[in-house]
This record gives C-alpha cells, sequence and structure tokens, in this order.
C-alpha cells in the first residue's frame, strides 16, 4: 500500500511546475508563522498568504489533521500539538553551553575578563562555563560549582525573571541569621529590593563585591523561545578593573551578548 501512495505522490509532483513543491511547503510555513503572530482566522490568514479562502481552508484542515495546528470553534487557530514536540526537541537538540560558547569567548576576548554562564537550581547558581580573562587574576568560580543566588552577579540576573516574591525568599535564604559578620552578602531587603527593580528596568545586573571582596562584575539573563530566563551571564573581575563607570559602560555590552545567545535559543526581541 506504502508503494503505491508513494508512486502516486511521485507521479502528481512530476505533474507540477518545478519548484510547485517547495511554494507549497513556504506556504504552509508562512501560514503556521501568521498563526504564531495571532492571525487566527481563514480571512485573516487568507490576505496574509495572498491565497483564496478555499485553498487556504484546506490548508488549514490539512495542518489541523497533522496536529500542527488546534482549531477552536468560533475563535479561530493556535498553535498545535506537534509543534509543542518540535519545540522541546529543538530545545533538546541545542544545548546551552554550545550555543553560548562562542559568544561568551568573544564577549572575554573583548573585555579581557572573566566571564561566566549560569543557570539556577535549587535556590542556587550553578557555574555552566567559565572563560579566564587575561589579567591573571583568580577567582574562586568554578565550573560545576554552586553559589548564593541573591550575591552574584549571575544570580542577580536569574532573579530578574522571577516574581518579587521570590527575590526575598531567596534574599532569606542567602542571608541565614547565623552568617558570619565578616562574609560577603548582598544588600539588607529593602535595598536589595529598589536595586533588582533598577536592574529589571535596564535589562542588566551587577554584583558589588557581595560575593567576593575585591571582585566586581556586570551581568545579564539569557532567555529562550518562551521568553523565560533560563541562564544568565556575567563578567568579572577585580576592582582596580571595574570602576562605576567602566561597570555602566559594560552593562549594555553585557546585556547585547546576553540577547545574542537569547536569540539562538529562540527568543525574539519583545
Amino acid at each position: 500500500m506504502g508503494g503505491i501512495v508513494e508512486e502516486a505522490d511521485q507521479k502528481a509532483e512530476a505533474g507540477k511546475p518545478q519548484g510547485a513543491g517547495t511554494q507549497t511547503l513556504l506556504r504552509g510555513l508562512t501560514l503556521l508563522n501568521c498563526v504564531a503572530e495571532g492571525v487566527c482566522d481563514v480571512k485573516g490568514i487568507a490576505a496574509r498568504l495572498g491565497t483564496p479562502r478555499s485553498t487556504t481552508h484546506r490548508m488549514l484542515v490539512s495542518l489541523v489533521a497533522e496536529g500542527y495546528l488546534h482549531h477552536i470553534p468560533y475563535k479561530g487557530y493556535l498553535l498545535g500539538p506537534k509543534l509543542i514536540q518540535l519545540g522541546m526537541k529543538a530545545l533538546e537538540q541545542r544545548p546551552l553551553v554550545a550555543v553560548a560558547r562562542p559568544h561568551i569567548e568573544a564577549l572575554a576576548k573583548a573585555t579581557g575578563d572573566t566571564v561566566h554562564l549560569g543557570v539556577e537550581e535549587h535556590g542556587e547558581v550553578f557555574y555552566l562555563d567559565k572563560i579566564p580573562g587575561t589579567r591573571g587574576l583568580e577567582m574562586r568560580s568554578r565550573t560545576g560549582q554552586r553559589m548564593p543566588i541573591a550575591s552574584t552577579g549571575l544570580g542577580k540576573a536569574l532573579m530578574l525573571g522571577m516574581t518579587p516574591a521570590r527575590w526575598a525568599a531567596l534574599h532569606a535564604l542567602t542571608c541565614p541569621p547565623n552568617l558570619p559578620a565578616d562574609r560577603p552578602r548582598p544588600a539588607d531587603w529593602p535595598l536589595f529590593e529598589a536595586q533588582l527593580n533598577r536592574y529589571v528596568a535596564q535589562g542588566w545586573a551587577m554584583d558589588l563585591e557581595e560575593n567576593e571582596l575585591g571582585i566586581r562584575c556586570v551581568s545579564a539573563p539569557v532567555r529562550d523561545g518562551r521568553t523565560l530566563v533560563v541562564a544568565a551571564i556575567s563578567v568579572a573581575s577585580a576592582v582596580p578593573y571595574m570602576p562605576d563607570d567602566r561597570m555602566a559602560a559594560l552593562g549594555p555590552l553585557v546585556r547585547a551578548t546576553a540577547d545574542a545567545i537569547s536569540k539562538d535559543l529562540g527568543w525574539t526581541t519583545p
């Protein structure tokens, strides 16, 4: 049966002008993009594609049957379960470290400073990658290491994608009552909350020796195709190399690098 169907398909394709199959494929992909952008009715989709409504309707019916679209009566079309499955597969096949590595290597080369990549796990920062700087500085961060989230630049960048209620919980977790007075720590809660609100507005964060004395860093969040913050990057160096004016200048550069990684993960600029 499969051979008969395949032979029939080949004959049908042979009767079409060259490139017709590619044109149909691209039209179908454009249709999916229309639905993804919120154009969900036959009339609107047909207008975007420049195809008759009857042709558009047939394409929609076929895509619903294959699971690429979902139809809600009287409301229109939504992306279907097959696309969700494909999206998850795409995420699995594009590991974060491999995607981010060229970008953070370029950032380290441009700045001469140490660059980190990390994610949040169980209320802590987990360091996925580290590109040493060229200034000969040693800092205690290591790939595979965990650190408190509210006192690190990476952690603060990760917190930019969280709710203020979670900010408070993670701040409390980083500052237990028995923490020695001489240990680096984040600012007290009212000031810390004000800092994070400012960081949210500008799109990047700072660590002012709150995690390691003598070390400052600038950080920014990395997002995926769902616009969720899934990681963060930071540029870190000793205080003499990180005066306030340089940190302010580095902020947009670090954010631009984080955005470039995000785009490779499927994120689009709002």
